[in-house]
């Protein structure tokens, strides 16, 4: 089993250069699922049904969230109950939707969850108390290829939960920061990475225009973040192989460059 995994989509640049790439990738590397955090895909914040539609028919099968995921808040409403729309499975009890989703892939049981850190973010449960439960529900039943989205400010909070879970799950891939980081590894079947990166803008602030953040930086008085309608534009991606028991035998992470160039870093397996 093959899936890939695309790190924070960043307004109409993100979405575009996936347009551009996407089936291309999906052939290319033989994957069976394709994976994407699209809090931000919707001008930055939220996510709208055109825009998710529109990842939809790009390739994307599953769309993971966020802080931001109840930014539109009547758009996430309908998808999380219509289309393979996650948000964060520690939210309290009573908040609509879901952040575990069951899917047959070629005949296994993929089961993908969408977990959130605590440092700087919204009001969740333990993230790590929370997802003990789920992994223990899921080998109860028997499902052994497990993938996590854990969107987390913190790199310590995602290393911790690599520590916790290493040989129990078949990936963890760290979102949020949209920051890509080196640290692609495989232990003991488990692949991870702290942070995949954003998909959008390269060449300003966290794939926003730089004035605003430069202006808060110098005066401490913020404004609206907005992405820019031109820009150098990035997709990363991580590719990562599952065996029939689950764990990762192979993981690599394509970064495309203006759709143009492809650099891939391989994963140490340990």
């Amino acid at each position: 089993m093959k899936i890939g995994f695309i790190g924070d989509i960043v307004g109409r640049p993100g979405r575009k250069i996936i347009k551009h790439n996407l089936e291309n990738l999906r052939s290319q590397y033989n994957i069976d699922v394709v994976i994407a955090n699209g809090e931000n895909a919707s001008h930055g914040f939220g996510l709208t049904v055109k825009n998710a539609n529109e990842l939809f028919n790009c390739g994307i099968d599953v769309i993971t969230g966020g802080n931001h995921s109840w930014d539109k808040k009547k758009d996430i409403l309908a998808l999380l109950e219509t289309k393979p729309v996650l948000r964060p499975d520690n939210y309290p009890k009573d908040v609509p939707g879901t952040g575990v989703l069951k899917l047959d892939i070629n005949g296994k049981i993929l089961a993908i969850i969408n977990l959130m850190g605590l440092y700087t973010m919204p009001q969740v449960l333990n993230p790590f108390t929370h997802i003990l439960e789920i992994v223990e529900s899921l080998e109860q039943e028997g499902i052994k290829h497990i993938f996590i989205d854990f969107h987390a400010e913190v790199t310590a909070e995602k290393r911790i939960l690599m520590q916790m879970l290493k040989g129990r799950v078949s990936a963890i891939c760290g979102t949020h920061t949209h920051i890509g980081t080196d640290d692609l590894e495989i232990t003991d079947g488990t692949f991870y990475v702290t942070d995949v990166g954003l998909t959008g803008c390269r060449d300003n602030v966290i794939g926003m225009d730089s004035y605003v953040p430069i202006q808060k930086a110098l005066t401490g008085l913020g404004g609206h973040f907005d992405v820019p309608n031109s820009c150098k534009s990035i997709m990363q991606m991580i590719i990562v192989e599952l065996d029939e028991l689950g764990s990762s035998i192979d993981g690599f992470k394509l970064k495309l460059y203006d759709d143009k160039d492809v650099i891939i870093s391989k994963a140490v397996v340990n």
